[in-house]
């Protein structure tokens, strides 16, 4: 795709600014090693310059694709994750923060000046809306 008055590079640089994570290949029969240099440091996939083997290019498009799809993937993964931790309620993030921390439910209890039960429960929710069994779940989870 090209614009008037706007290079390959421009191009790619506005598209990233947007939010855009797809993988570029540059593509060009003009190229030298500043600009291959540029453009892989502001994130493009690979530079090739013309003429070029078609099995090797489309063996870096597929390696792209695959490349994006984990991205994607991870992306999708933390996304989750934030939506999670959103529906907590202000005293589950601080019970959160305590069992991360690696405190028993009496310790806490006593920290925040409530019954164990109300703990018990509010750490249950917190297992449940954050869809994980073990504190070293949540870590994990977290930890990612």
């Amino acid at each position: 795709m090209r614009m008037p008055g706007m290079s390959g590079l421009d191009l790619f640089e506005t598209l990233t600014e947007r939010g855009n994570r797809v993988p570029v290949i540059f593509l060009t029969g003009h190229g030298d090693v500043p600009l291959a240099v540029n453009a892989l440091k502001k994130g493009a996939f690979d530079f090739c310059e013309k003429p070029f083997n078609d099995n090797l290019l489309v063996n870096r498009v597929e390696e792209a694709m695959a490349h994006h799809a984990k991205e994607r993937a991870a992306h999708a993964s933390a996304d989750s994750v934030n939506a999670r931790l959103n529906t907590l309620t202000s005293r589950e993030r601080q019970i959160m923060e305590l069992v991360l921390a690696g405190k028993f439910n009496k310790v806490i209890a006593d920290e925040l000046n409530i019954s164990m039960r109300t703990v018990e429960v509010h750490r249950a929710n917190l297992f449940d809306k954050m869809a994980v069994k073990t504190a070293v779940e949540l870590a994990n989870l977290l930890k990612r």
